[in-house]
Formats: C-alpha cells, sequence, structure tokens
C-alpha cells in the first residue's frame, strides 16, 4: 500500500489567483506559509524558520477558494504532493512541488464578506 498525503496549517501568502482551462475546469493556485520553531542547542536562543507551499485546487473547491479565501487567511490544507514538470520563461526544463489540495478549512475569523454568505436564510 503506498500514501501520498499532505496535511498543513499556515496562512495565505497572497490572494488565490483563479482561472479556467481549456476544458472549462476551475483552478485556483496560491502559496500557504507555514512556520516551525526550534530551540538552538548551542545558544538556547529560539529559532524560527518559514516555509512556503504551492498549493493547487481543481473543481468546486477552487471555486470556494477563489470565492471566499484572502491574503492572510488560515487554512488546514489536505492534499497530495506532485512533481510537475513544465518548460520555464528562459526555455529551460524545470520541476516544481506542488501541493494538490483535496480538502480546506478555513481557520480564525471569518472576514464580515465571507460571514455573510455563510449566512443561512431564516426559516419562516
Amino acid at each position: 500500500m503506498d500514501l501520498n498525503k499532505i496535511t498543513l496549517i499556515g496562512h495565505i501568502v497572497r490572494d488565490p489567483e483563479a482561472k479556467h482551462i481549456k476544458s472549462g475546469q476551475p483552478l485556483s493556485t496560491f502559496s500557504l506559509a507555514t512556520n516551525y520553531a526550534w530551540q538552538d542547542a548551542a545558544t538556547k536562543a529560539r529559532r524560527e524558520a518559514v516555509e512556503y507551499h504551492d498549493i493547487v485546487a481543481w473543481g468546486k473547491l477552487a471555486e470556494i477558494i477563489s470565492q471566499y479565501v484572502k491574503k492572510g487567511a488560515k487554512l488546514y490544507v489536505e492534499g497530495r504532493l506532485r512533481n510537475r514538470a513544465f518548460v520555464g520563461k528562459d526555455g529551460q526544463k524545470r520541476t516544481k512541488a506542488e501541493i494538490v489540495a483535496d480538502n480546506m478549512i478555513m481557520l480564525g475569523h471569518r472576514s464580515p464578506r465571507q460571514a455573510a454568505a455563510l449566512k443561512e436564510e431564516p426559516i419562516e
């Protein structure tokens, strides 16, 4: 049995980019920043590092992300790691590691726009 599963909690670096591919399927891309803190063994000083992860979402999840997720939002993202090969603008072959999102949960406080969009209709 094989397993390719990534789970991240972090903050959106910039607003997601939304587009549709030729087939009409929605696509959303964004970067997620995660941090890691530790104590330096030699100096006992607290150290911290930030990692940036490129995330890709497709279909309904891409539509939700492009509509409700904005820069600075805290997200929980589940997905799988994919290495993609492409040709850069300079004509050189390149590879890129990215996470293909399968699930996403918005964490933290909602903006007024998000709260209004998620409000249920009153039942009469």
